[in-house]
């Protein structure tokens, strides 16, 4: 079973069948920091394409396709699950995809596996039509469509249901247009097959996406300010040089003058 989250506050997770735990506290399986997010919100028994879902709280808001959960109930794929204020689609897993889980190795091991989200590589961020302000964390293999399962989930009449595939590789984004009827673009030019890199625009018929390296980012925020220092040190020697030299220049001008009204030159 798969867990999307279209507003980009999680990255893709895939759960083994067996329990899993959501919510903020760093013992979760799912950890989701966000607003009215309890440290332990809910738990997901997870089978090959249900789940049960069972709310640890009274309190903390769950619910499924729009419908308050008060105890617990079975969730599918293709049902749309809000914890809070957070949307998640579930996604059934396909065969032959299912992912190599990590296995903390401890003394105290439980058998439980443990997902370690670590942060994305790239995301996209929408800057146009029904995705923007949206950031969609881009995993080894992602989706792009109208359908409801795809990573990237786009409800826009002007995109197929699976519009185009994204690859990470070590330079970019490798975009693959999948047959859609209004086209892929990179920087406004139309493609069958492209790499995207950092700073460059996708566009999907009408919608639009940047983009974003979030590593980078913040390595040249913060070269500015490294190098500021010796700048304004370099700038603040080079007038105190060239007063020192004026300095010099009149005391021996000054010398010159004496000793020629000495020598009786005037």
């Amino acid at each position: 079973m798969k867990l999307l989250f279209p507003n980009g506050e999680h990255a893709p997770v895939e759960l083994d069948p067996g329990p899993a735990m959501l919510g903020s506290g760093n013992d979760c399986q799912v950890v989701i920091l966000a607003p009215g997010i309890a440290l332990h919100h809910c738990k997901l028994q997870v089978r090959q394409y249900t789940a049960t879902l069972t709310i640890c709280n009274p309190e903390n808001q769950v619910t499924v396709n729009g419908k308050a959960v008060e105890n617990n109930v079975e969730i599918k794929p293709g049902e749309l699950v809000t914890f809070a204020e957070v949307r998640c689609r579930i996604v059934a897993v396909e065969k032959g995809q299912s992912p190599v889980p990590q296995r903390d190795v401890s003394a105290d091991d439980d058998g439980a596996t443990k997902v370690r989200m670590a942060m994305p590589k790239f995301v996209l961020r929408g800057v146009s039509g029904d995705t923007f302000g949206r950031v969609f964390p881009i995993g080894q293999m992602t989706v792009a469509g109208r359908q409801g399962e795809c990573d990237i989930h786009i409800p826009s009449e002007g995109i197929s249901r699976r519009h185009a595939e994204l690859r990470l590789t070590a330079d970019g984004i490798m975009v693959e247009d999948l047959g859609s009827a209004n086209g892929t673009y990179i920087n406004d030019r139309r493609i069958t097959r492209g790499m995207l890199k950092p700073g460059d625009e996708l566009r999907f018929d009408t919608v639009r996406f940047l983009l974003i390296a979030p590593s980078q980012e913040r390595s040249q925020a913060a070269a500015p300010a490294a190098s500021s220092t010796p700048q304004a040190a370099s700038s603040a020697k080079g007038p105190n040089k060239v007063l020192l030299w004026g300095m010099v220049g009149l005391a021996l001008a000054a010398v010159v003058l004496v000793g020629l009204k000495f020598a009786g030159v005037f």
